[in-house]
């Protein structure tokens, strides 16, 4: 009985020690008190035997597990006894870490730490086989010929995100895809929890990145592979760059559908593994993440990087444009996934990349317009018809508009070009779209107008000249009418450049038929019959050869829109036709040239109308008046 008090009053002892913690005099205090009171206790309390003999009964243990040739976690009782073995360990290191200035104590916790070491290596070395069998468990043809789409693993998801306090349940896994239908697999929730039970021990023991490390090399490999997959090729940005640009937009598509794989099914089934297998060690889960997601992130972000920097040329917009909005579109999975202290310079850099895009956007736009300015204005166009740049800068800009919304985000990043280059209001002083992107759209069509104001002038019949912007500024009104150019625009900036086109009518008709109309008026001063008569033959032969000479040219000249081709021959119909019909009626009625007049009139008011009715053919005209 006295010895079983004894040793519970050095246990006790003990155990005041431990509780109070640890200074450079406490222990000795405390046993210089014992010890006065009877020197037996100084040798009891520091009696190596007591861990010695713990440590060696440890190191049996853990020996056996050590020296296995075969992997322990084969044998859920072998795996069960390790961990106890380890978890003994840990609770003696601690226990006597106190009393670790003693040296006998001390050199007995060196012994510990060794052990402890080997332990951790095979524990790594476990846990590493885990991951190793748990990855080639999982069937990849299981769905080959029905596999899930993207549809069906977000209702998935939603169901699985119910039970997510489920510890039981297994985790999504997205494994590499054909035709981009999502195969979902799911490593068994068995090796879950032994990844989560070793993990457990190493961090406990001080191992974490080991352990973080052991984890990331095999799940980064798995996204490696499903990103290669998917057939996004390891390029360089240098590569990027020299690629050509039919080879280029290829790339882009397959990158596009990559990044949308990567960031909304791939990292948050990575992100949702690595914490259940780190559960309750946040930071250590956060590094592991970060190490398995960095390499394919950074792959991701390089091409887009890649491209935000290259030929800047307008036909790149479109895929540029589809760059820019998969990440802006993905900016909150980057957000969400992205956020902690490892990943947060991640999140950064693709934050930073989607605003070079934008510039990238703007710098088109910039590229846009030189080319708007460096458009020669050398050949005429035929007929007076459309010319290339306009049709070519109005489907630019009204396929481009089809993003109004992104552009006007990437507008609305910077400065509105300077007041000075354009006004921007119309006659009644009633201003455009306050908009960056109406302002830059509104700068190009002052860009292309005043480019094809120059080429008109190539022109040296005003008439013609007037057919040619007549022509090029109706189908700009149209095109920016029936798109989103005229959300952007405005109606006061439609009403203003239709208004242009008949201005443009006008000026062709003063051109072209004021002469013609001018010799068919009758001159009503006190001239003699014989006079009056002869002054009518020659009118009308004038007016044969001038009207003949007209519609010869101007059937070869082109109005391409076939509502303004038929105004345009009603106008002059309008015009023509009923002072001919006078000026023939006058003609008849005179006593002196009626009676031959069938001779001089070579058209009859009918054959003028059909005549009008040829114009703006594209070709040589037709006959149609008399003989």
């Amino acid at each position: 009985m006295a010895e079983n008090g004894e040793e519970k009053l050095i246990a006790v002892a003990r155990h005041i020690a431990k509780t109070l913690g640890h200074t450079d005099t406490m222990t000795d205090d405390i046993l210089q008190i014992f010890s006065n009171f009877d020197n037996r206790f100084r040798e009891k309390l520091t009696d190596d035997q007591p861990l010695e003999r713990t440590l060696k009964s440890l190191h049996r243990q853990i020996s056996r597990h050590l020296s296995a040739q075969h992997h322990i976690w084969s044998d859920s009782a072998e795996s069960a006894a390790f961990l106890d073995s380890v978890d003994q360990l840990l609770a003696v290191i601690h226990e006597w870490n106190p009393m670790a200035n003693d040296k006998s104590v001390s050199v007995s916790l060196d012994k510990a730490d060794d052990l402890l070491q080997q332990a951790m290596f095979r524990l790594q070395e476990e846990f590493t086989t885990l991951m190793q069998r748990a990855s080639e468990s999982v069937d990849l043809t299981r769905h080959q010929n029905g596999g899930n789409n993207l549809g069906d693993y977000y209702e998935s998801e939603e169901e699985d995100d119910d039970d997510d306090d489920d510890d039981s349940g297994e985790i999504p896994i997205a494994h590499p895809v054909t035709d981009y239908g999502i195969l979902i697999e799911a490593l068994p929730a068995g090796i879950i929890s032994d990844l989560h039970e070793i993990a457990k021990r190493m961090v406990a023991a001080g191992y974490e990145k080991e352990c973080s490390h052991a984890y990331s090399v095999s799940r980064r490999e798995f996204l490696e592979e499903s990103l290669s997959r998917l057939g996004l090729q390891k390029l360089s940005m240098d590569q990027v760059q020299k690629m050509q640009w039919n080879e280029l937009e290829d790339e882009i598509e397959k990158w596009v559908k990559a990044v949308n794989v990567a960031l909304r099914i791939l990292f948050p089934s990575e992100r949702r593994l690595c914490d259940r297998v780190f559960f309750g060690f946040n930071s250590v889960s956060d590094l592991s993440f970060m190490e398995v997601s960095r390499g394919s992130t950074i792959q991701l972000l390089n091409f887009a990087d890649a491209v935000a920097i290259s030929s800047r040329a307008p036909e790149r917009l479109f895929k540029v444009l589809d760059v820019y909005e998969a990440l802006r579109d993905l900016m909150p999975e980057f957000e969400l996934m992205f956020s902690d202290q490892y990943c947060v310079l991640l999140r950064n850099e693709a934050l930073a990349i989607w605003r070079r895009l934008g510039e990238a956007i703007r710098g088109i736009f910039m590229e846009l317009e030189n080319l708007i300015r460096r458009d020669p204005a050398k050949t005429p166009v035929p007929g007076g018809g459309l010319h290339p740049i306009t049709r070519y800068v109005m489907n630019y800009i009204r396929a481009a508009c089809r993003s109004r919304i992104t552009l006007e985000q990437v507008f609305e990043e910077i400065v509105v070009p300077s007041a000075s280059a354009v006004d921007y209001r119309d006659g009644d002083d009633r201003a455009l779209s306050s908009s960056s992107l109406a302002v830059q759209m509104a700068w190009i069509m002052e860009l292309l107008e005043s480019n094809l104001e120059a080429k008109s002038k190539i022109y040296k019949d005003s008439a013609l000249l007037a057919v040619f912007m007549m022509n090029n500024e109706r189908y700009i009104v149209q095109k920016v009418n029936d798109s989103e150019l005229g959300l952007l625009l405005g109606d006061d900036w439609i009403r203003k450049h239709a208004a242009k086109v008949k201005q443009y009518h006008v000026s062709y008709h003063r051109s072209s038929w004021s002469k013609v109309s001018g010799v068919l008026k009758i001159d009503n001063n006190a001239m003699s019959p014989t006079g009056a008569s002869r002054s009518l033959k020659e009118k009308l032969k004038l007016f044969n050869s001038y009207f003949e000479e007209i519609c010869k040219t101007q059937s070869t000249w082109i109005i391409f829109d076939e509502q303004l081709k038929e105004e345009l021959r009603n106008s002059v119909a309008r015009s023509l036709s009923p002072a001919y019909h006078n000026f023939i009626g006058r003609l008849q009625s005179n006593n002196d040239s009626g009676r031959h007049a069938e001779r001089h009139i070579k058209f009859s008011v009918e054959d003028l109308e059909a005549r009008i009715s040829e114009l703006f053919q594209g070709s040589s005209g037709s006959g149609g008046g008399r003989k």
